[in-house]
């Protein structure tokens, strides 16, 4: 009897820059996203660029975590400590369910990199509606750390054991086996 080989499943992906001065010319860490995302077999369902405020974040996320069609979200930027960071605010209530160990890992991983600047991220994802959202600071290094580290292989349904693919909306990706 032979095992069920998991097959990749691409998702549809937006992406959304959360920034008071990037324009698409210079949203580097936006396009890095874009590519990073399209690169590993992901379909770009939308992308844009918002000011950060709660209110135009969370419209802009709320359209795409209502859409049967968009089964995740990468944010970049707000997520510091400076007066108009306010990225963590704004999509934590959009969750239903929060994904703790993304910011815990990325702060770990970021700790390499950065040393013990990496306690000023605030880095969060979580779940909403079958849409799986991750919050990543602005820096393009550090959106190539959550993506390569983190993001890519947790929506790649051949990464065992577990991965959130099966746990997105119209996904018919195996879920994740016990570890028993």
């Amino acid at each position: 009897m032979s095992k069920a080989v998991k097959q990749f499943v691409p998702l549809n992906m937006a992406v959304l820059t959360v920034s008071d001065t990037r324009t698409e010319e210079t949203d580097t860490s936006g396009q890095y996203l874009v590519s990073a995302l399209t690169e590993a077999g992901h379909v770009l369902a939308d992308k844009k660029i918002v000011i950060d405020d709660i209110y135009q974040m969370r419209a802009a996320l709320s359209n795409w975590i209502a859409s049967e069609h968009i089964q995740a979200v990468v944010v970049t930027g707000g997520t510091g400590f400076s007066g108009r960071d306010s990225t963590p605010e704004a999509v934590a209530p959009l969750f239903d369910k929060s994904i703790d160990g993304f910011g815990e890992l990325f702060r770990q991983i970021s700790f390499n990199e950065i040393g013990t600047s990496t306690i000023q991220s605030r880095a969060v994802a979580g779940l909403a509606n079958g849409t799986v959202l991750f919050c990543l600071p602005g820096s393009t290094n550090a959106c190539k750390t959550g993506w390569q580290s983190i993001i890519q292989p947790q929506l790649d349904a051949k990464q065992g054991p577990c991965n959130f693919v099966a746990q997105l909306k119209k996904s018919d990706a195996v879920a994740c086996k016990s570890r028993g």
